[in-house]
C-alpha cells in the first residue's frame, strides 16, 4: 500500500524531473504568414550567454586630420599607404587590441627590430587579412552592406578566431568501411552530433559545388541531386543556422524550401555570404598556407579558413549589427593588393539552378 508519503515524495521528484527538461520561457516571433510554420525559436537563455561575446568595443577617439602620408613617414607600407599618418597609427593600435591585446605590437613586428621588417610570419599575414577586409567591405555589400567588417569582428580580442575549420581527416569508421560512406555516420558537432556528412565546408565553403536538394530534371539523366547530395546540403544548412543562432525559417518558407520567391530576403543575403566565404578561403586563405608555421596548420597540413561561424558567433548579424566601419572608414578603402602573395584564379561558378540560384541575382553567380 503507498501511503501519503511516499506519493508526496513520487510526485515532487517528478516535478523537479520535468523542470529539468522544461524551462520556459522560450520566445518565439512570426517571420511569415500564419500557417506557414515561419517562426523563429528564441531561448532567452542561451542569447543571455552569446551577448558578451558580441559586443563591439568602444572606438578609438578621432585624430585630425592631414598630416603626412603613411608611406613617408613608414617604411615597407604595402596596404595602408593611401593613409596619413594620423589615421595609420590609429588603425595600428585598434588591430593591436582587436587582434593582440596582450602581445601588443610584438605580436606583428619583431621586438626590438626596425618595424619595417617582414621577418614574422604574423606581420605577413596580417597584412593579407587588411587586403582581404578592404576587399569585402568593397565588393561584397551584397552581404555586409554598409556595416562591413573590421578585424574585430572575427578576432574578437583573440589571436586566432574562435570559430574557424580545417580539412576534416577521414574518419576511423570510414576507414574500416568499404567503399566510399561520402562521410556519414560519424557524428560531429559541425553538423549536430547527427550522422549527416561530417565535413560541409570542405564541399560547399571551399569547392563550388552546388547546394541543392531538388532536381532540376525528372529522369536520373543529368540529374545530379540525390539523397547523398541533399544530406550534405542539410549539413551546411545545420552550420548556418547554428552559426546564426536561427531557424530554417530564418530564410525559408518551410511550404517550399526550394522557393525563392515565397522565400526571405536573408535567404538572398545568404546566399551572397556562402560565395564571399568561398573567395575568402580560396584567394586570401590557402594561398596563406606556406606563410604560417607547422604549429598553425590543420592535421593535414592546410591553413585555417573561414566560415559562417567565424564572423557571426552565434548572432543573426555579427555584434548583433553594430557598425563598427563607420568609425574606422579606413577599411572600407582599396588599395592596391600586395604581391607577395600571388592568389589562384577563382573556381568556376555553379551552374544556376532552381534551388540555390535566385531569380533576381543570378548574374551575381559570376562574381569572384
Amino acid at each position: 500500500m503507498i501511503t501519503t508519503s511516499r506519493v508526496t515524495l513520487l510526485a515532487l521528484a517528478t516535478v523537479i524531473a520535468l523542470a529539468g527538461c522544461e524551462r520556459p520561457p522560450v520566445d518565439a516571433v512570426q517571420r511569415g504568414y500564419r500557417g506557414t510554420g515561419m517562426v523563429e525559436v528564441f531561448n532567452p537563455r542561451i542569447t543571455a550567454t552569446k551577448a558578451p561575446a558580441n559586443q563591439a568595443p568602444e572606438p578609438l577617439a578621432p585624430v585630425p586630420a592631414g598630416g603626412p602620408p603613411a608611406s613617408t613617414v613608414f617604411k615597407n607600407v604595402q596596404v595602408l599607404n593611401d593613409l596619413g599618418v594620423g589615421d595609420f597609427t590609429r588603425l595600428m593600435v585598434a588591430m593591436t587590441q582587436w587582434v593582440a591585446p596582450q602581445q601588443g605590437c610584438a605580436y606583428c613586428h619583431a621586438a626590438g627590430a626596425d618595424f619595417s621588417s617582414d621577418a614574422l610570419y604574423t606581420k605577413v599575414v596580417a597584412r593579407r587579412m587588411l587586403q582581404m577586409t578592404r576587399h569585402v567591405n568593397s565588393d561584397w555589400k551584397d552581404h555586409v552592406a554598409a556595416t562591413g567588417v573590421t578585424c574585430y569582428t572575427c578576432h574578437r580580442g583573440q589571436n586566432v578566431p574562435a570559430q574557424v575549420w580545417f580539412t576534416a581527416p577521414e574518419s576511423k569508421q570510414a576507414r574500416r568501411l568499404a567503399g566510399d560512406n561520402a562521410g556519414q555516420n560519424s557524428p560531429a558537432r559541425t553538423v549536430g552530433l547527427t550522422s549527416l556528412p561530417y565535413d560541409p565546408f570542405t564541399h560547399f565553403l571551399s569547392q563550388s559545388n552546388e547546394i541543392r536538394v531538388v532536381g532540376a530534371t525528372a529522369l536520373a539523366s543529368g540529374n545530379r541531386q540525390s539523397i547523398k547530395q541533399t544530406e550534405g546540403s542539410y549539413g551546411l544548412m545545420m552550420h548556418i543556422s547554428d552559426s546564426l543562432g536561427v531557424n530554417c525559417t530564418y530564410c525559408h518558407n518551410t511550404r517550399s524550401f526550394a522557393s525563392w520567391d515565397s522565400s526571405t530576403p536573408q535567404r538572398t543575403t545568404a546566399w551572397h555570404g556562402i560565395r564571399m566565404v568561398r573567395d575568402i578561403n580560396n584567394n586570401y586563405m590557402e594561398p596563406l598556407t606556406k606563410a604560417f608555421p607547422p604549429h598553425r596548420l590543420g592535421p593535414g597540413g592546410d591553413v585555417a579558413k573561414a566560415n559562417c561561424g567565424t564572423c557571426h558567433q552565434g548572432a543573426f548579424k555579427p555584434l548583433y549589427g553594430a557598425n563598427m566601419l563607420k568609425d574606422y572608414p579606413q577599411l572600407a578603402t582599396v588599395s592596391p593588393p600586395p604581391p607577395a602573395v600571388p592568389a589562384p584564379a577563382p573556381a568556376a561558378p555553379a551552374a544556376a539552378g532552381a534551388a540555390d540560384t535566385p531569380a533576381a541575382t543570378t548574374a551575381a553567380a559570376t562574381k569572384p
